[in-house]
C-alpha cells in the first residue's frame, strides 16, 4: 500500500449529482495519470456474480481529490448485494496501490442506479447488447 491506511469505505445516501461513469472520462487535470491507474487496477476486480470486471461494468462512477487522498464513487448492479463490503475494501486496497495515492475512501452510491447502458462497448459485446 502506498501510505497510511487511514481511508474508509462507506455507504452513502442517494446522490444524485454523481457524475457519468468513470470509463466515459476522467476527471482529467493533475489526478488524470492516477485516475487511469486506479482504472487498470479495478479492472482486475470482478463482480461476484457476473463475469465481467468492474470498470467495464459501469459500476465507477467517479473520483473527487483531496492532495494524495482519492474517493473513489461506486456502486453495485443491486442494492442488495450481498458482497458489498467485500468488494469495497478489495476496491480500496486496489486503490492504494497506486503511486502517489495516500489514502482511499469508497463511497458506494446508489444514485443514479445501475443499468446495462452503462457498461462500456466491451461489456455490451460481451453480454449481446451490441
Amino acid at each position: 500500500m502506498n501510505g497510511a491506511d487511514s481511508g474508509e469505505v462507506k455507504v452513502a445516501a442517494a446522490d444524485a449529482t454523481v457524475p457519468k461513469p468513470a470509463t466515459a472520462g476522467l476527471t482529467g487535470g493533475v489526478y488524470a495519470d492516477r485516475e487511469q491507474a486506479v482504472l487498470e487496477n479495478l479492472k482486475k476486480i470482478y463482480d461476484p456474480e457476473i463475469p465481467m470486471n468492474i470498470v467495464d461494468l459501469g459500476l465507477i462512477y467517479g473520483f473527487d481529490w483531496s492532495g494524495d487522498d482519492v474517493t473513489l464513487h461506486m456502486t453495485l448492479t443491486a442494492p442488495g448485494c450481498p458482497v458489498a463490503g467485500i468488494l469495497a475494501e478489495e476496491v480500496k486496497g486496489a486503490i492504494e496501490k497506486v503511486e502517489h495515492i495516500h489514502a482511499a475512501t469508497v463511497d458506494m452510491v446508489w444514485e443514479p442506479p445501475w443499468t446495462p447502458e452503462r457498461m462500456s462497448d466491451f461489456a455490451k459485446r460481451q453480454f449481446g447488447y451490441l
